[in-house]
């Protein structure tokens, strides 16, 4: 891989650029593929990576109807986490978190992981207790947790509401310092480059028309740059599952929904950490650049749109003035908002499918990005060897059907009716 000196890059800035070597090829697709992973956002991206670097499978083609970047890993809130209570979950971001830690070494590019910590703020006794249910949860399986006093909250985060007349009082939280953000397009570059040089065809604007199916086994995929052959496909779309799922006559126990998020006009550093408004739904870190980074909850209707309407940022909003005060006196730069594919209990899917050849990645609800690295990983092993890693035995399919839900309350939709 050409690496460049300061030189070289102060050189090719006052050229325009001319001379930029592309980080990763605009190839015409092979006729025959020995897996075809159809979405390039994180997963697809990590999927192909983990495929070529740790099972040596490399006639690997990613198939994506727009542009690397432009799906949901370049539209969320870049929050890395592990604070999850059940065990499935739990040691399943855990090992995605050391992944995380050597992810700018391991693909030669700086994702700007930044371990700043996540606090998720308790407004009373019953919510303490819960969190310190939590915490102890997360010790047991080797995650860092922290239970926080009201005055301990107050040292980290004093720009926040302690007045004695405040509707929501801070009672105290629940912290895990080793949690954090990364750059997202960071993310999506740096696997991208890497799966590229390890022979990935990266197959961009190229969106999947149908499925070639026979004798429940699948032979291929059609797309409007023609028909590829392929053993084996993995679906890893984010909110566009339910969409190739009905090419298949699938039904599968998730919802599509409309996720949005804003940022603020860049202020002084103020705010070191992440953190969470315990009475409702709303989350806030600051950026390298200043702004204040913000989200909420979905829009609560079904879409398939990248964008949102001003009720849900006026609600999201509101229950961040409610946090931190300070932000009513901020201006909204921008907006985005992502398609999100809500699963019935909050947890993911990784597994096979009764078609042979077949495998789905889905139903990440709001914790997506965070867990790129882990799923690339699990799902490459599910695909490479045709059975699940352990990590990912519990994301099953058939756990909608058995009943052996893992409810992390993911705050979608709370039924599924077969």
């Amino acid at each position: 891989m050409q690496k460049y000196s300061v030189f070289s890059l102060i050189k090719n800035a006052f050229k325009g650029h001319k001379d930029w070597e592309v980080a990763w090829k605009d190839p015409t697709p092979k006729a025959e593929y020995d897996v075809v992973i159809i979405g390039g956002g994180g997963h697809g991206l990590a999927t192909a990576y983990y495929l070529a670097k740790v099972h040596n499978v490399t006639n690997v083609a990613i198939i994506e109807k727009g542009w690397i970047g432009g799906g949901n890993v370049g539209r969320n809130t870049t929050i890395v986490r592990s604070n999850y209570m059940h065990d499935e979950n739990g040691l399943f971001s855990e090992f995605g978190m050391d992944l995380w830690r050597s992810m700018s070494q391991e693909l030669n590019f700086n994702v700007m992981f930044s371990p700043r910590g996540i606090i998720n703020l308790a407004h009373s006794d019953a919510q303490m207790n819960v969190y310190s249910r939590r915490g102890n949860s997360m010790k047991l399986n080797g995650i860092d947790a922290v239970l926080l006093g009201r005055e301990e909250v107050r040292k980290l985060i004093p720009m926040a509401d302690f007045s004695d007349n405040v509707r929501f009082p801070i009672f105290g939280g629940l912290m895990q310092p080793s949690a954090g953000t990364a750059r997202h397009d960071g993310v999506a570059w740096g696997y991208a480059r890497q799966a590229d040089s390890m022979g990935v065809d990266i197959i961009q604007h190229c969106e999947v028309t149908g499925f070639d199916v026979d004798n429940g086994k699948i032979k291929g995929i059609q797309t409007t740059r023609g028909n590829i052959k392929a053993k084996k496909v993995g679906l890893c779309v984010a909110g566009s599952t339910n969409i190739l799922a009905e090419m298949l006559n699938m039904r599968l126990p998730v919802e599509t929904h409309l996720l949005q998020a804003c940022v603020s006009e860049p202020i002084k550093p103020i705010l070191d950490h992440v953190v969470t408004f315990g009475a409702g739904h709303f989350y806030v870190s600051q950026s390298d650049k200043g702004e204040m980074v913000m989200g909420g909850d979905l829009d609560g209707y079904n879409s398939y749109a990248q964008r949102g309407n001003l009720p849900t940022l006026q609600h999201v909003l509101t229950e961040g003035i409610a946090m931190l005060p300070f932000l009513s006196k901020l201006k909204m730069l921008r907006t985005w908002g992502g398609i999100m594919d809500m699963s019935m209990d909050g947890s993911p899917i990784i597994d096979k499918t009764h078609i042979e050849g077949l495998y789905l990645n889905c139903g990440w609800c709001y914790g997506g990005f965070k867990a790129t690295p882990a799923s690339g990983w699990t799902f490459a092993h599910t695909i490479a060897k045709d059975r699940p890693h352990k990590l990912n035995e519990g994301y099953s399919l058939n756990r909608f059907s058995t009943g052996h839900l893992i409810d992390e309350k993911g705050l979608g939709t709370k039924t599924w009716i077969s």
